[in-house]
């Protein structure tokens, strides 16, 4: 796949949740899959946006990698300051979310075009 650097228009912010040990090839497949449900295309993603509980995670950082877009690791307060509609299970660690609230925190609109969907061991929400 040819990678493709953003665009000054692109602008949707991609959210990525996963368990531990999910595989470069689970993390693209579920954000492709997010990205054809909202009907947007790969050059329209401006950044993917995870929790710093993830930046360990080898599949999420060669996904985006493989994908051409950078990946930014938020901390528990900015997380926190958001308000994202579905309840998560990342409330054990602390934090209200991650998908949700990691596309949020980075969008302009604070609109989420596509509400966290779970794809096997990868949790995806976009905003824009």
């Amino acid at each position: 796949m040819e990678k493709v650097p953003p665009t000054p228009e692109a602008g949707a912010i991609v959210g990525i949740g996963a368990r531990r040990g999910v595989t470069r090839q689970e993390v693209s497949d579920a954000v492709l899959a997010g990205l054809r449900e909202a009907g947007i295309d790969l050059e329209d993603v401006r950044i993917f946006a995870s929790s710093r509980l993830k930046e360990d995670e080898p599949g999420i950082l060669n996904a985006a990698e493989s994908l051409g877009r950078k990946i930014v690791f938020l901390d528990d307060e900015t997380i926190n300051a958001c308000t994202p509609p579905s309840r998560s299970e990342a409330s054990r660690f602390g934090i209200v979310g991650v998908a949700e609230p990691c596309a949020l925190a980075l969008s302009e609109k604070k609109d989420l075009i596509l509400k966290k969907k779970k794809y096997g061991n990868v949790t995806i929400a976009i905003a824009r």
